[in-house]
């Protein structure tokens, strides 16, 4: 995710090395280079000389302290303007209302169907609602069937009228259908076009009218730059959307979109879509994003993925066993089953300052735990929980029975002693508790 435009920028603050002071020459040199990393990301050019401008601006006459490099003042003060281009802080979706309504809307192919199955979970799981999926894209009866798999995935009902081809009506027919039924939030899924047209803009117009959604949602797909911004602005001047969501950040995202849109339409980016996933859905956060674009990391929602995962009662059994030194596999593999479903392991590890960059280049398979599962549900009950008596003809079963290597099942065993004396230490050393 933005891997191009942060090596750019990276590239321009290397002007800043060794430099003892921030002076009209370098700053004008800096400034140039990130105008650029910006345009090549696909910002509105107008928009990146702003942006500059304003760097340039506070950069002259700032004091270097002793303690702060020229590079590392000007990473501040271009984060905290990236912040603010990007809307400050984030933004809260708006669920109020009996039910809350909220209008999905955007071009096809942007993500809006996996996007409302993704919300519909994401309000359920985060904010204890009872949601309502509503399928009213009725040209493409793949929507509506798509959106009906995506509840049953996260057991959310999905209203749905097949044979009427009237969106408001399906719309309106839903709203009663969930006050009936006491659902409190309707998520409408609307139709989208290849591209934008009179026909789309008055039906959705109309929609919105006829159901008066609490929030409208715009759906963008990352991955398009500049053409999601100009359509952005285009459904805005038709319906005024209240917030933004962006999809496919998993993609080749080159950053245009994230950096521009909440200059162009004055609304905030309230969303960030990951991957097929639909537990892959995030509040968009300014700070967090500017920072990882720096390839500063985003050690907040790491911890935070972590603290939905992990639960305090099994974490401080856990801290005892590691200091008892009983840690054994059957721990080990609940770890790897809470670390799975933290997400991408690879954008994990992106968000830990300084290892993102170093893992940019490396292919990690989010199936490469795979093999070490294999190993262990080759064990049995009595070999999981007493890793010692894995001897050679143990482990030449273990390799059979999980299609392995003796190699690969001794290489695992060895890392897994490693990893307890590791753990150990840490624990020694009063960092588990921290």
């Amino acid at each position: 995710m933005f891997e191009n435009l942060q090596d750019k920028l990276e590239g321009a603050f290397k002007n800043l090395k060794g430099q003892g002071k921030l002076t009209e020459l370098n700053i004008a040199s800096t400034v140039k280079e990130i105008r650029r990393a910006l345009v090549d990301a696909d910002v509105n050019y107008k928009i990146a000389k702003e942006f500059t401008d304003t760097i340039k601006d506070k950069a002259l006459g700032q004091n270097v302290l002793t303690a702060v490099s020229p590079g590392q003042l000007m990473t501040k003060i271009v984060s905290d303007e990236l912040t603010q281009l990007m809307g400050g802080t984030a933004s809260e979706i708006n669920i109020q209302g009996s039910p809350a309504i909220i209008l999905i809307a955007g071009l096809q192919g942007s993500g809006k169907t996996t996007f409302s199955g993704k919300l519909a979970n994401y309000v359920k799981t985060k904010l204890n609602k009872t949601p309502l999926l509503v399928a009213c894209d009725v040209y493409r009866p793949a929507a509506i069937n798509q959106l009906k798999v995506l509840g049953e995935q996260i057991g959310v009902e999905v209203y749905a009228e097949t044979e009427n081809k009237n969106p408001i009506a399906i719309a309106q027919n839903a709203i009663a259908y969930a006050k009936q039924k006491g659902q409190n939030i309707i998520i409408i899924d609307t139709a989208g076009r290849l591209a934008v047209d009179e026909e789309m803009m008055n039906e959705i117009e109309n929609v919105k009218k006829a159901v008066q959604p609490s929030e409208t949602l715009f759906v963008v797909d990352s991955m398009t730059g500049q053409d999601a911004v100009n359509t952005a602005k285009t459904f805005n001047d038709r319906i005024n959307f209240d917030g933004v969501v962006l999809t496919k950040l998993d993609g080749d995202t080159r950053g245009g979109a994230a950096l521009s849109i909440k200059y162009i339409v004055n609304k905030p980016i309230k969303f960030v879509s990951r991957g097929e996933k639909l537990d892959t859905l995030d509040i968009f956060y300014p700070e967090r994003m500017s920072q990882r674009i720096l390839g500063m990391g985003d050690i907040v929602s790491f911890v935070e993925k972590a603290q939905e995962q992990f639960d305090e009662k099994e974490a401080a059994k856990l801290q005892k066993r590691i200091a008892k030194n009983q840690f054994d596999f059957e721990d080990f593999l609940q770890q790897i089953n809470q670390i799975r479903k933290m997400g991408n392991i690879k954008d994990l590890l992106g968000m830990i300052p300084g290892v993102g960059k170093a893992v940019k280049d490396i292919d990690i398979d989010d199936n490469a735990f795979k093999k070490i599962e294999a190993i262990i549900f080759s064990m049995t009950v009595e070999e999981r929980r007493n890793p010692d008596i894995l001897n050679g003809k143990r482990r030449e079963r273990l390799a059979k029975g999980s299609g392995s290597t003796i190699q690969d099942v001794n290489q695992f065993i060895k890392q897994f002693d490693q990893m307890k004396v590791m753990m150990k230490k840490f624990q020694g050393m009063g960092m588990a508790k921290r």
